[in-house]
């Protein structure tokens, strides 16, 4: 049995994971970053740190499950004793004169280890996802609103599905910003306003990841008056 932990703060009975998101650069001081793994078993905790390419898409990320080599993870193993923690060092290795971002998840699995005698042979094993992302030196995301509407969900509930893009060559997260719903009725009434702060996103979306030159639609749950008149969403970077 395997349980995943995808963006969300890393902590459970087994182990914690910190940080989940690591932003690298091509040169200079940020080319290596650190993540740290603590064992809260009271037994020692084997790991391995695997390193898979993502790509972007309408919906998110999808692992293409291939390790390019741009990643280099040490040490790549290590067996963590109880109450300890572990720390490792991801260094990107590959072309220094990036193009445009890329992505990757660096994997925390828990490997299985031997059962003393007597002992159940069923284990629960996890695997964490640190989402490791390279965008090229000096680039700066530009992620806006192409569009908004009305999204009904399974329960006969209105929510507003926004449409965003992101033109630069750079990565960003819609959790790096506020954004702002308003819904206005045919004769152009405001009928409702919801801003949420970046915190709030996160909570609401994770940290929602905009790759360079993708196109997102991201829903947010919150419950809308009805369908009426037109929905508009605006987003405001922090700073």
């Amino acid at each position: 049995m395997m349980i995943l932990a995808l963006l969300m703060p890393a902590v459970a009975t087994a182990m914690t994971v910190q940080p989940v998101v690591l932003n690298l650069s091509p040169g200079g001081r940020n080319i290596t970053q650190v993540l740290t793994v603590t064992n809260t078993f009271t037994y020692p905790l084997a790991v391995e740190l695997r390193v898979e390419e993502l790509t972007a898409e309408a919906s998110g990320v999808r692992s293409t499950g291939k390790d390019p080599g741009d990643l280099v993870v040490f040490p790549p193993t290590a067996l963590i004793q109880p109450g300890q923690t572990q720390t490792f060092r991801v260094q990107y290795v590959g072309n220094p004169a990036l193009a445009r971002s890329k992505h990757y998840y660096v994997n925390v699995a828990q490997l299985p280890v031997k059962q003393q005698q007597g002992q159940s042979a069923v284990q629960v094993l996890y695997n964490f996802q640190v989402l490791a992302s390279v965008s090229p030196t000096g680039a700066k995301p530009a992620i806006k609103v192409d569009s908004a509407a009305f999204e009904r969900t399974g329960d006969g509930k209105f929510v507003p599905a926004i449409t965003f893009s992101n033109a630069s060559t750079a990565h960003g997260f819609l959790a790096g910003g506020k954004i702002r719903v308003v819904q206005k009725d045919a004769a152009g009434k405001e009928i409702f306003r919801r801003e949420f702060t970046a915190p709030e996103v996160q909570q609401a979306i994770g940290y929602g990841l905009m790759g360079a030159g993708q196109v997102r639609k991201v829903t947010l749950p919150v419950e809308l008056p009805s369908n009426a008149g037109r929905i508009e969403a605006q987003y405001t970077p922090a700073g």
